[in-house]
């Protein structure tokens, strides 16, 4: 007789679920059982944490579309998976939760490890959490879980009693009242605009002398259709952060990424529009979007929530990016006057003119927008990116140049560390013959990515291809912090917080049976990068970096360049004064 956690894993199985993500615990222990006995259909994937099991959920869901799921037991287990779901929350991922709980009949009575699930869960996963109480509702709890993480984009939570998961399941489910049936099915429905609403798109659009768009995550799968506005209308384009894999920015149009960690291009470009076409994109840095009045927008995102929630709209168009473009295009007008064509164009040359003096610059011991800089040209085609929150996160935005069509994730939203390993975990199980790179400070490697380090050993022999290049950024800082404190707050360092001890990441690679490589110096980043990306196993990059290298926004306003100098004189800091009077003289040439 099969039980209710045999049930489940069929279930899984029926909706295509290949992994499952997840930490051993009593509370789960049938459905581990059930799922030994799948032989591993699903594959269960075991984690050193629960936090990294969801952010690997996460990241399935980011680099494959389909939903994530992640398994743990009730009480710390539990509590541990929030991080990753939020993330998935706030990135818009569709994961599913499944979660152990005490026996039935002990809840309420203060049970070892009984935590109040629904209270926990209750945020995070409110669009979807059920407690599976009879067998008769397993599997259409698992349908609405699954269906509604899909068709919502948002994480969803099923709570399975220890003593539910051992109960006998039911075959065939009575026809009868109270007993509702249910399938493992779900569809997209299309959205398109109205097209009053299109043609006077069309008018604001053609109307304006100096246009600009704004793409997204929103916007993947419409790089055509952009393309044909920017041509049409002598454009420029900037993304966000999460849409910076929409499309290549080698074209003289794209200024690359918005925002604080963006370009001085995009800077211009959003500082000079008086029009602005918003493509799927929520971004929240809106003291880097156009000033309200300056500029006449349309937004086009399918999620009408969202439509105008971050710069004053004109024209909302609720439809999908693609298709939405694809019924605009015919309405618009081809502009005579190309002068701002050209204006964005002498930008985008001043900014690679910009970075690539950046990368240059001498530092003690090695610059890290060298490194990323570097990088670049060593990308295989195709390669699968995951990119932690820090310091990482703003040279990648700013210096990596993405092969066409490569997928490259963060934590956006939350802007959480320690996901950029359980990223490219997930994205290595999903497609073992593609490599992979992880950008990771040196915090973030400490907070998760030495543990799932050991899981990359772990499991690196079965890979077709064994690429799993992870560069750690060691400066001994929590860098992006720090430059906040310096920025925002006008403090000095505080090193008591923002110190992050020594560790020796390379040869921490090396004594897991891994490659370990140590950059300290210029003229040796480009072999590095040669030996790692032809390495027979997978590798950790370890490039001492200095910590002085500036995080400044793009022409940040003199008042704040004044404040973070005031903080720097209070350390005292020659050697990030100087750096910080290099860039903002490379902005000024």
């Amino acid at each position: 007789m099969s039980t209710v956690a045999d049930a489940l894993v069929q279930r899984l199985r029926t909706w295509g679920v290949p992994r499952v993500f997840g930490f051993a615990g009593d509370g789960i222990d049938p459905l581990l059982a059930a799922l030994r006995r799948a032989g591993g259909d699903p594959e269960f994937v075991p984690v050193r944490h629960e936090e990294t099991a969801a952010f690997m959920a996460t990241g399935h869901a980011k680099y494959t579309g389909a939903p994530g799921v992640c398994l743990a037991t009730q009480g710390p287990g539990a509590i541990h998976l929030l991080n990753g779901l939020y993330d998935a929350k706030l990135d818009h991922r569709p994961v599913v939760a499944i979660v152990g709980q005490v026996v039935t009949s002990a809840l309420g009575t203060g049970y070892l490890q009984e935590v109040d699930l629904h209270s926990l869960f209750k945020d995070v996963c409110g669009r979807y959490l059920q407690t599976v109480s009879a067998p008769e509702q397993l599997p259409v709890l698992l349908d609405n879980a699954m269906r509604t993480a899909i068709s919502q984009g948002v994480p969803t939570c099923l709570i399975v009693p220890h003593d539910v998961q051992r109960a006998d399941a039911v075959d065939e489910l009575p026809h009868t009242h109270g007993v509702v049936p249910s399938s493992a099915v779900v569809a997209r429905p299309r959205v398109l605009p109205r097209e009053e609403d299109l043609r006077r798109a069309a008018d604001v659009l053609n109307a304006g002398r100096k246009v600009a768009l704004l793409i997204g995550r929103g916007a993947e799968g419409a790089a055509t259709g952009i393309a044909e506005v920017v041509a049409l209308l002598g454009a420029g384009v900037t993304a966000s952060l999460l849409g910076k894999t929409v499309m290549t920015e080698d074209a003289p149009w794209h200024t690359g990424v918005m925002g604080h960690l963006g370009t001085t291009a995009s800077a211009e470009l959003m500082s000079g529009c008086d029009t602005l076409l918003i493509v799927g994109s929520n971004d929240p840095w809106t003291e880097f979007y156009p000033e309200p009045g300056q500029a006449r927008a349309v937004q086009i995102d399918v999620d009408a929530r969202v439509v105008g929630g971050k710069y004053p709209v004109e024209v909302p168009l609720v439809g999908d990016s693609a298709e939405t473009l694809r019924a605009l295009v015919p309405l618009l007008t081809p502009k005579a006057d190309r002068s701002w064509e050209q204006e964005v164009f002498e930008g985008v040359a001043r900014w690679r003119q910009v970075a690539g003096r950046r990368a240059r610059h001498p530092a003690d011991p090695l610059n890290p927008e060298l490194v990323v800089h570097e990088l670049s040209g060593h990308l295989p085609p195709d390669v699968q990116v995951a990119v932690d929150v820090g310091s990482s996160t703003y040279w990648y935005a700013r210096h990596l140049a993405l092969p066409v069509g490569a997928p490259a994730h963060t934590s956006g939203y939350l802007a959480s560390m320690g996901c950029s390993l359980p990223y490219g975990l997930a994205a290595k199980l999903h497609a073992p013959d593609r490599p992979v790179v992880a950008l990771v400070g040196d915090g973030a490697m400490q907070m998760n990515g030495l543990m799932e380090l050991i899981t990359v050993a772990d499991r690196w022999r079965t890979w077709a291809d064994p690429r799993f290049v992870v560069l750690v950024l060691h400066n001994r800082d929590l860098g992006e912090v720090s430059w906040e404190q310096r920025e925002m707050e006008g403090d000095p360092r505080f090193a008591t917080s923002q110190r992050v001890p020594d560790f020796p990441y390379a040869a921490y690679a090396e004594l897991l049976g891994l490659r370990g490589i140590r950059v300290d110096a210029p003229d040796q980043v480009g072999r590095a990068w040669h030996d790692a990306f032809h390495a027979d196993r997978p590798v950790v990059v370890e490039a001492l970096v200095d910590p002085d290298v500036p995080l400044l926004a793009p022409h940040l306003p003199e008042e704040k360049v004044d404040t973070m100098r005031r903080a720097l004189e209070q350390e005292p800091n020659e050697a990030a004064s100087e750096q910080l009077r290099r860039q903002r003289a490379d902005e000024e040439r």
